[in-house]
């Protein structure tokens, strides 16, 4: 379900740099540059964020359906004393 997000949110991060990207000048001085760099840089550590999030999530194991817990998981034990 995580991978679905993930792919969502590159889709609209493609989305929107490919709506913006004709529409930046960042030939103009002062603080439009300035502001169109930061733009620019701040949608790509989103693109790259995710993509990363996307290509390492770690993949869903199968669970075994026999009783409530599968036989590899642990019981949690307490011990109180005193």
């Amino acid at each position: 379900m995580k991978k679905n997000r993930y792919l969502l949110y590159l889709l609209l991060c493609g989305v929107m740099l490919y709506i913006a990207l004709p529409e930046i000048n960042l030939q103009a001085g002062g603080k439009e540059a300035l502001f169109a760099g930061f733009w620019l840089f701040l949608a790509l550590l989103v693109f790259a964020g995710n993509l990363a999030a996307f290509l390492y999530t770690p993949k869903k194991k199968a669970g075994t359906g026999s009783g409530k817990m599968g036989s590899n998981q642990k019981r949690k034990s307490r011990v109180y004393t005193g």
